[in-house]
């Protein structure tokens, strides 16, 4: 049976590799965006994967938009991987209120919404495999950063809570906390800042969101049925706990 999944944020970055990666290994894929259409519609002219274009940080367009993968792909998700983030970096005594609502939004109300939506049916059938998506500044905490570390620390609260609640229904739910991976995320930062980051992991450089994508691939097949609750360190030894 092939299993539909949907990945969030899928069409750039890690979520790109995510997406292109469930498509080699037999899954129907669906990659949900938000702002940059040019770069959505290159995406599913080279891989041919579904895109869909919804705010996760919206609950009611959540709604929609699995109803409508749903639809289209046959059944409702058995696989969600949530990659979706933004990033508003300032110091908190300059930080706005929209740069904070904003983060938590995008980053970790999307998380909340989208198992929400897909919850149901995945209790339903027995089976579900969830992986979330959060940060080494999650673990450690980053300077300007107050909001997007309290979301991607959020989910890793939301992960093992949310692995109890479903263990016994066949659904796992695991975290990945990838390091410095070289993404569109990190294009606007000058050599000099990006030569002192990778001073800073021990590997000696950045991650890449093949590397990342691997380890969902793993999470989310059937031999991984153990795992759950767990969050996963992909940072070149940067941080270990």
């Amino acid at each position: 049976m092939t299993r539909i999944a949907i990945v969030t944020g899928g069409t750039r970055g890690i979520g790109s590799a995510v997406s292109r990666r469930l498509l080699s290994r037999g899954y129907a894929v669906a990659a949900t965006y938000h702002g940059n259409v040019e770069a959505a519609e290159a995406f599913a002219r080279e891989t041919g994967i579904r895109t869909y274009r919804w705010d996760v940080g919206d609950y009611a367009a959540c709604e929609m938009g699995v109803a409508s993968v749903t639809r289209d792909l046959g059944g409702p998700p058995q696989v969600l991987v949530n990659n979706a983030g933004i990033t508003r970096d300032a110091t908190l005594h300059k930080m706005t209120p929209a740069q904070w609502n904003e983060v938590i939004a995008t980053n970790l109300t999307s998380c909340f919404n989208m198992c929400r939506v897909a919850i149901d049916a995945m209790r339903e059938a027995g089976y579900g495999r969830i992986v979330n998506i959060s940060s080494v500044n999650a673990q450690k905490g980053q300077f300007g950063q107050t909001n997007y570390a309290a979301a991607k620390a959020g989910i890793l609260g939301f992960t093992k809570a949310l692995a109890l609640e479903t263990a016994s229904k066949g659904i796992t739910v695991n975290a990945i906390a990838p390091g410095y991976v070289a993404t569109e995320m990190l294009a606007t930062v000058s050599k000099e800042v990006l030569a002192r980051i990778e001073q800073q992991i021990p590997v000696g450089r950045l991650g890449t969101p093949e590397e990342v994508a691997r380890i969902v691939e793993f999470l989310v097949a059937d031999d991984a049925g153990f795992i759950t609750g767990a969050t996963v360190s992909a940072n070149g030894g940067q941080y270990m706990i």
